[in-house]
C-alpha cells in the first residue's frame, strides 16, 4: 500500500505501508520510503528480504528502480537493510549510512566489492544533494544505534525518524497517521523505555528537532506524526521520558 505524504508535481515523498505478507504476523511490522525530485530518487530504509518485492514493484509507478540516486539507511538493522544486496545488483544507487557500520554493509552483500557505492555519513551529519534540493541527514546518535542518522526533506519538511517515534500497531493502522495522541503513548512507550538510550540523548534530539521547520514526523514503524501540534506532542512527550539507562539498576546485572 502507498500513500503519497507529499507531492508539489516536482517532489514527491510516498511511504510504502504492509509490504510483508499479512500473514506472515510473526515479522515485525516495517515502513519504507521513497523521495522522487524529478529524475532523481532516494529509497529510506528499504527494509528486508520479505518487503523487497513488493517494494520494488510498487515503487514502480512513481519511479523507475533503476533510476535510483541513493539508498539512506538511518542504521544497520536488519529490518533496515537486510536487502541491499538486491538493490545493488537492481540499481546503481550509492548507499548513506554512518561511517560507523560502512565496514559492516558488506556482510549484507555477497562477491562483488561494493566499496565505491558505500558512502559513509560523518557523525555530524551532511547535506546530501538529491536532484534539485537538499535532503539533511541529521544526526540521532544512540536512539536507538550509536551510529544513527534521521532524514530531513526541507522541501515536504518531513523528518523521517527510522526508530524514533516508532510504535507497535497492526499492519492495517500502520498508514494512518496518529490523531489521539494520549490513547497512542500505549502504543510507543514499552519501545521507546527500552530502545531510546537514555533521556538525556532525547533532549538532545528534541533541542535539535526544534530548530528545523518539521510538519510531519514519520517513523519507520508503526503511525506518523502530521501537523505541528501533534509533531510537538510527540517531542514535548519524549522529552519527559525516563528511558534506557535511566531506568537500569544493578538488578539487570546478574549472572543467571
Amino acid at each position: 500500500m502507498a500513500v503519497e505524504l507529499f507531492n508539489n508535481g516536482t517532489h514527491a515523498c510516498l511511504a510504502f505501508y504492509d509490504l510483508v505478507d499479512e500473514e506472515a504476523d510473526h515479522a515485525v511490522q516495517c515502513n519504507q520510503f521513497l523521495i522522487v525530485d524529478g529524475q532523481h530518487g532516494a529509497l529510506i530504509d528499504p527494509g528486508g528480504n520479505m518487503t523487497y518485492t513488493g517494494l520494488l514493484m510498487s515503487m514502480q509507478r512513481f519511479f523507475p528502480s533503476r533510476g535510483l540516486d541513493f539508498i539512506f539507511a538511518t542504521h544497520a538493522d536488519p529490518d533496515i537493510i537486510a536487502s541491499l544486496n538486491k538493490w545493488m545488483v537492481a540499481t546503481h544507487c550509492k548507499v548513506m549510512i554512518s561511517r560507523l557500520w560502512t565496514r559492516f554493509v558488506p556482510h549484507f552483500t555477497t562477491g562483488k566489492d561494493y566499496t565505491a557505492r558505500i558512502i559513509g555519513i560523518p557523525d555530524e551529519g551532511m547535506n546530501i544533494v538529491l536532484g534539485n534540493n537538499t535532503i539533511k541527514a541529521v544526526p540521532a546518535h544512540f536512539m536507538h544505534s550509536e551510529g544513527n542518522f534521521q532524514f530531513y526533506d526541507p522541501v515536504s519538511k518531513i523528518l523521517f525518524t527510522g526508530d524514533m517515534g516508532a510504535s507497535l500497531v497492526d499492519h492495517d493502522q500502520a498508514s494512518k497517521p496518529v490523531t489521539n495522541f494520549d490513547e497512542h503513548i500505549a502504543t510507543m512507550i514499552g519501545f521507546h523505555r527500552r530502545y531510546m538510550i537514555s533521556n538525556k540523548i532525547c533532549r538532545f534530539w528534541v533541542n535539535m528537532v526544534r530548530q528545523l521547520d518539521v510538519e510531519m514526523i514519520v517513523p519507520q514503524h508503526g503511525c506518523r506524526f502530521e501537523g505541528k501540534a501533534m509533531v510537538n506532542r510527540f517531542l514535548d512527550w519524549i522529552e519527559q521520558l525516563p528511558c534506557g539507562v535511566d531506568l537500569l539498576t544493578q538488578d539487570f546485572y546478574r549472572v543467571p
